[in-house]
């Protein structure tokens, strides 16, 4: 009776040692079917790139990046540096250099310009996506474009040019707006205090990157996207459509001023998402 009982228990040991040996399988595969299954997600999600433009900094992206964030999307926004088209560019290509996944890439006002440029060469750049941005063709500069339809409220009324060093001796002029200019032109739809926060934080960009002339852009190879500010006073509606359409990107619109995306950053975020969707 005592060897049964010993051989029962014997029985009972290797059957407990066999459950949990079952189990450490069961969760091992599940474990690696997870981080597999995180893995694939992960590597689906293009990261969104997200450029500034002139008078601003990349916390204008505050909202869209929460937003991208809260859905499992890498969103980065590299500070512009804002001193010439071709070396701004090649800046921010150094950046997207290093990404080894698709790109989605996002340029308010001149970083249009900048990604425009800044995507050539750049292969896993899959698209583009301007918000109230410019969008030259070769040849073209901001200035061209800013002056193409009346009606822009930039210009001598609301500049303000201040030197600066340029480092090798020379000096160049660097660009800011006024507080009229800023709250009127650019920040219209915003609370008076923020408008008048951001211009007192406002990043200028050089006269010299106003001026530059445009390279070959991407957006003649890459798949665009364009948001459209209907009550934009920087750069007038009909030029940023007029850009859009050459550029045969997938156009929406927003009631917004220069800054959609503070103003408007659902409607931002949405349009980003598309693009994002469609790169896979």
């Amino acid at each position: 009776m005592i060897t049964t009982f010993i051989t029962y228990l014997a029985r009972r040991r290797r059957m407990t040692v066999n459950v949990v040996a079952a189990l450490a399988i069961a969760s091992t595969i599940t474990a690696t079917a997870i981080a597999s299954s995180t893995r694939t997600t992960s590597a689906a999600k293009p990261t969104i790139v997200l450029v500034h433009g002139g008078w601003a900094d990349s916390s204008g992206w505050n909202h869209e990046i929460t937003n991208l964030q809260r859905l499992g999307y890498t969103a980065i926004a590299p500070a512009n540096p804002l001193r010439g088209l071709a070396s701004d560019a090649d800046y921010v290509r150094s950046v997207l250099l290093t990404i080894k996944t698709p790109i989605v890439l996002v340029g308010h006002s001149y970083g249009g310009a900048v990604i425009s440029n800044a995507a050539v060469g750049v292969p896993n750049v899959k698209a583009l996506v301007y918000i109230a941005g410019f969008a030259p063709d070769k040849g073209e500069s901001l200035v061209k474009l800013v002056t193409k339809n009346p009606g822009s409220g930039i210009g001598p009324k609301t500049l303000v040019t201040r030197p600066y060093p340029t480092g090798d001796g020379q000096q160049g002029t660097d660009l800011y707006l006024t507080k009229h200019g800023f709250e009127t032109a650019f920040a219209g739809d915003l609370p008076k205090s923020l408008a008048d926060q951001m211009w007192a934080e406002q990043r200028p960009f050089s006269q010299a990157a106003f001026a530059s002339l445009s390279g070959e852009p991407a957006w003649k190879t890459i798949p665009s996207w364009y948001l459209v500010a209907t009550q934009d006073h920087a750069i007038q509606p009909a030029t940023q459509r007029f850009m859009a359409a050459r550029a045969h990107a997938k156009t929406e619109q927003v009631k917004a001023s220069h800054v959609p995306m503070i103003s408007h950053p659902a409607a931002t975020t949405k349009l980003i998402l598309e693009a994002a969707k469609a790169v896979g």
